[in-house]
């Protein structure tokens, strides 16, 4: 054992333990507690007054931290919008770790500041064009801001909801068209090129690039560039994902060899009965699925919402997040009774479906359905939650914020193979018994926990604290007093106070 005692375990340890007074956070926002600043800040949950401190602290890493704490409100997070620093700024624009579909969205103000931001002269690292990028992919817009948008007193933010003319009403076009503002006017009708094929075939690069296949997939699509597409057999998947491609290169592209080809033809709202029938027997089965996995009529909607879920696996998707322009209700209540598993998994990544068809998707013998239905819907049972805990890693991250993620009666998994799952038994305050012989598990992680348990007796956790080892979780264990939390902060170098909230 080391002849030196672990402070900075114990900086850390301390900064997640859940019964640390006011008094003790805010002692380690100390430059002594650098150590401690990720957990404190990043990692937890804080107090009212701890914030206060944490958004006005002079070290950017602390305010930068705390942007992006999952667990922090978003109200308190948007504290940061007029930071001073660009880097501060836009770690609260991208958005809690970890980043996954869904997160909470950002107050509208917040939003609108953000948006709106100019950039000023005091050589900021990132420009606000920049933070505003950083935004734009953080999913914390929701979409009924972004409607909103359209008819919103400031001009700033109408001339930016131009950007989603394809999915504006004509009224909406009219009006952006016709906006006072020569500005969002401008945009609308920079933005009215996006449903012009002339417009685009003038614009389409001939080089392979993102653009010329942002444009390909999404903008209108004129003959002669279709034509272009299908002598040099280029860019077909993406005409295929198109809504505007022309009927008779559509005919064409759903007998392409490439069965990708096929299955995006499959997959339109706009085929002609006859067609998707021969799709329907198409040698290839994806292609096969797809066509029969709806019957027409169909919505470019229900194209997106099935896009979203289907040819991943659940794993891999995570939390689903909201669309501009979603399918009706009564669309995903029917896929939530399909006898198709893959139509159900599209019902069971709905936050909004009622409660009897979350509860029926909770049961399903598709074990996708249930994952999906852990990581989207408020009300899918505890039970759920911990399943996919146990059997999808990738998602562990996003299911650890949830409080419908169980906490207790977890004994059954302290054997578990899997070391994180293992910890999360280790953390159970319900246990039989404390978990003593975790505190020699191979895996750090599981150790942390064990030592942290409330169960373990407090005379124990004393010798925990000068183990390099144990030393972390033991300083996290909520049973000790605030006097003791004091004394190791004092060891450790930290005996002044900071600074006032």
């Amino acid at each position: 054992m080391s002849s030196s005692p672990p402070t900075e375990a114990w900086l850390r340890g301390i900064a997640a333990n859940p019964a640390a007074p006011s008094e003790v956070l805010l002692r380690l926002l100390a430059p002594e507690g650098r150590a401690a600043w990720p957990v404190l800040c990043g990692e937890r949950a804080l107090p009212p007054d701890v914030v206060g401190a944490v958004v006005t602290h002079p070290e950017r890493a602390v305010r930068r931290a705390f942007a992006r704490n999952r667990y922090a409100d978003p109200g308190q997070r948007g504290r940061l919008v007029d930071d001073p620093d660009s880097l501060v700024r836009a770690a609260l624009a991208a958005g809690r770790r970890p980043h996954l579909g869904w997160t909470e969205v950002l107050p509208d103000a917040v939003l609108e500041a953000l948006l709106t931001a100019r950039d000023d002269e005091g050589g900021q690292v990132l420009t606000a064009a920049e933070i505003r990028q950083e935004l734009e992919f953080s999913r914390q817009i929701p979409q009924s801001f972004r409607r909103g948008m359209v008819h919103h007193p400031n001009p700033e933010l109408r001339a930016q909801a131009t950007g989603l003319w394809r999915w504006l009403t004509p009224a909406q076009r009219d009006a952006l068209l016709a906006d006072p503002d020569p500005v969002v006017s401008e945009a609308a009708r920079e933005h009215s090129r996006i449903l012009d094929p002339a417009a685009m075939e003038a614009e389409l690069p001939e080089r392979d690039c993102h653009y010329r296949n942002l444009l390909l997939i999404n903008y209108a699509v004129s003959r002669t560039v279709a034509e272009r597409c299908l002598e040099q057999g280029r860019d077909l998947w993406s005409l295929a994902s198109n809504p505007h491609t022309p009927g008779e290169a559509v005919a064409r592209l759903a007998r392409d060899p490439d069965p990708k080809v096929r299955e995006r033809v499959a997959a339109r709202a706009d085929l002609d009965p006859e067609l998707l029938a021969e799709l329907a027997e198409d040698p290839n089965v994806t292609v096969r699925t797809r066509a029969l996995l709806q019957p027409l009529p169909r919505t470019w909607p229900q194209r997106a919402a099935i896009d979203q879920v289907v040819g991943h696996a659940a794993e891999c998707i995570g939390p689903v997040g909201e669309m501009f322009l979603e399918p009706e209700p009564d669309w995903y209540e029917a896929c939530a009774v399909s006898p198709h598993p893959l139509l159900r998994r599209v019902a069971a990544a709905w936050a909004r479906l009622p409660g009897e068809l979350a509860h029926r998707l909770a049961e399903d013998p598709d074990p996708e359905v249930r994952h999906l239905l852990a990581y989207n819907h408020p009300l899918a049972p505890p039970g759920v939650v911990l399943d996919a805990f146990v059997a999808t890693p990738r998602q562990r991250p996003y299911l650890l914020m949830l409080p419908r993620l169980p906490r207790t009666g977890l004994g059954h998994l302290l054997g578990h193979n899997d070391p994180e799952v293992r910890a999360l038994a280790a953390a159970d305050p319900t246990l039989t018994e404390p978990p003593v012989a975790l505190l020699a598990d191979p895996d750090p992680r599981v150790r942390r926990a064990a030592a942290a348990n409330p169960l373990l007796p407090l005379e124990l956790i004393g010798s925990l604290l000068d183990d390099p080892e144990l030393a972390e979780g033991a300083a996290a264990h909520p049973r000790l007093p605030a006097e003791r939390l004091h004394d190791l902060l004092d060891r450790s170098g930290l005996a002044g106070t900071p600074r006032p909230a």
